[in-house]
Order: structure tokens, then sequence, then C-alpha cells
């Protein structure tokens, strides 16, 4: 694998990513990754250091500090003990590993199984992740759970910019009478928090109601399985996924700047992208064409 493809996203149109993983702008943050529906999904955030599931542990996300685990599915998870052996292998520090409670118990018992396998003790730490919970990146970002609906335990996950601005009562006060009164305990400032990125992995609709935040994130990065009627909206739910005839008429409901369709079936590869493109034109409005935009699936 040479490296990222750059992609020139058009309305509806990206460059075929081979079996390179993709790297793009999209409304002031940096994508790279894959995702294709049974097959892999991975998408980091390279300026955030964070990766939303890891797939087979494609060799861009290695160099990643955090990592939010969807859910269990192979396809999403199954490279997390190759891609700890290799930050191990190279010296890069424990993996921090994010991932619902329930899945916490099962991971360290097959971690455990490869150090045993490759005789050697990794480094890593796990954590257990219920909806909420907030985790930080850095000064200024943090990730928060939210409830998703799949076949087996799940969670989707926000990405958060925080800001701090001095009250407008405190501005034009000298250095040492502001540190005085956060010393005394007085809030001095006024935070704000921003959803700039929303990952859900596999869910059905209704994580959109899950919560508020989800539907006003500038960057919506949502599974639609399915995306013409060959396959049902019931066959979708019954597999824990949305079916775009599902998304289609909560468009009017989501304020986000872009929305980043994942997770598509491999069903529709076989046409070319732009078949692909072309039945997509047909089924969602003209006006949503500039803010619908489709992952790099191979």
């Amino acid at each position: 694998m040479s490296g990222p493809t750059s992609l020139s996203l058009d309305p509806l149109q990206v460059r075929k990513a081979g079996l390179e993983w993709a790297n793009f702008p999209l409304a002031g943050l940096q994508f790279e990754g894959l995702s294709l529906s049974g097959v892999r999904t991975a998408i980091g955030l390279p300026q955030l250091s964070v990766c939303f599931d890891v797939a087979q542990a494609l060799p861009f996300s290695f160099k990643y500090n955090h990592y939010f685990l969807s859910h269990g599915h192979q396809d999403h998870a199954g490279g997390l003990p190759y891609l700890i052996s290799q930050k191990n292998m190279n010296s890069h520090g424990p993996a921090q590993v994010y991932m619902p409670t329930d899945l916490v118990g099962p991971m360290e018992e097959i971690l455990a199984l490869w150090q045993k396998i490759e005789d050697h003790q990794y480094s890593y730490e796990l954590h257990a992740m219920k909806p909420d919970r907030e985790i930080f990146l850095n000064k200024g970002h943090f990730v928060k759970a939210f409830p998703t609906v799949h076949r087996i335990p799940s969670l989707g996950y926000t990405v958060f910019e925080q800001k701090k601005k001095l009250k407008a009562e405190f501005i034009g006060r000298d250095p040492s009478s502001l540190a005085h009164l956060k010393a005394e305990g007085q809030e001095i400032d006024d935070i704000t928090q921003v959803p700039a990125f929303s990952f859900t992995g596999d869910t059905q609709i209704e994580f959109l109601y899950s919560r508020d935040w989800v539907r006003r994130s500038r960057v919506l990065c949502m599974e639609s399985t399915y995306i013409d009627d060959v396959k049902s909206v019931e066959h979708a739910r019954k597999w824990g996924h949305t079916h775009l005839f599902e998304l289609l008429p909560e468009l009017k409901n989501i304020e986000s700047e872009k929305i980043l369709l994942i997770h598509l079936s491999s069903r529709y590869g076989g046409g070319g992208l732009e078949n692909l493109y072309q039945r997509l034109r047909k089924l969602i409005p003209s006006s949503e064409w500039e803010r619908i935009v489709i992952f790099p699936s191979r």
C-alpha cells in the first residue's frame, strides 16, 4: 500500500480509492480511512489523533493515540490486536481504546490470547464507555458517546470543540485582577461546546433522536448500508442498519453542514462508482447534492 489517495470532493463524487485509504478535507476537518459494509470501516481525524473503528488495522491508523470502537463486529474491530501489537513493536506507547462496556471483557480475553501466541506483553488501556461519557483529547476537544441501535451493544461518538471566551463584564480588567477572581472560584469565562463531528458506526435510524447534538454536528458521518429497493427498509432494520429511504425524509431535521454516508453495501460496487452516483442523484433532491458526500468505500 503506497499511501493515502488525495480526493477531490465534488458533490456526490470521489475518485476511486482502490485498495488504498482515502485522505481528504471536509468542512474544516481532515479525514482518512475507508468504509465498506461487512468488509472494513475505520475513519480517522489525524489532526486530533483519533480514529473511529479500526477495521483490519490499516497502516494509516497506527499513528493515532485514541481509538473509539462503535461495536464488536470484525469489519469494525477485528484488527485491534494487530494494531496494538504494531504500536508496541514500534514503541508508540500504549493505545487508548474506548468501547461499549459489554465489549471490554471479551476484548481483554482476545488480547490475552494474542499475547500468549506472540509471547509478548502488550501495552494498552481499554476503557468502558457508556452514553454521555466524555473523553478529552486535548485542551480544546473532547469525545462524547451517544446511544445507537444495532444487533449487539453499540455506541456512536461526537467530537466537540470547546472554546473559552472572557465574559463581557470582565473585558478590560487587568490580568492580576482576573487571576484573583479565578483564585476565589469565580467563573470568568463563557464556555461554548460545538459538535464538530459525529460518527455513528452501525445503527438503525433512531440514533438521530438519541441526542439532539448529533443532528447539529457540523459533519454527520452516518451509515447508509442500503440505498435502493434491492433491499427493503425492513431488511435493513432487521440487521441493525439504516436505509437511505429512511434518511431522506429526515434531511429537513438534520442541521449538519455535511452528511458523510459510510458503510454502503458491497453490492453497489459492481457497476462502478459513477453508476452508484447516478442512482443516488435520482434519489436525493438536487438541493442536497452539495451537502451529502459518499465516503470512499473500497
